[in-house]
């Protein structure tokens, strides 16, 4: 369900991740877009609206 949310361009960048263990957690709205977050071993990674994957985000995320 979290897959239709997500930008073309951000279903292309997740879908490299998720090759390295990584899954879609959830969808964090903005007014600068949806930033998509994924989860792999308890390491987060974003994407951006745009499809930018940022492998070490400045963000906690709750367990």
């Amino acid at each position: 369900m979290l897959w239709d949310k997500l930008t073309l361009a951000q279903k292309f960048a997740a879908s490299s991740l998720t090759q390295f263990g990584y899954d879609l957690a959830f969808i964090r709205c903005s007014r600068a877009g949806n930033l998509a977050v994924l989860i792999c071993n308890r390491e987060a990674a974003t994407i951006t609206a745009d499809g930018d994957i940022d492998t070490q985000p400045k963000i906690t995320v709750r367990a």
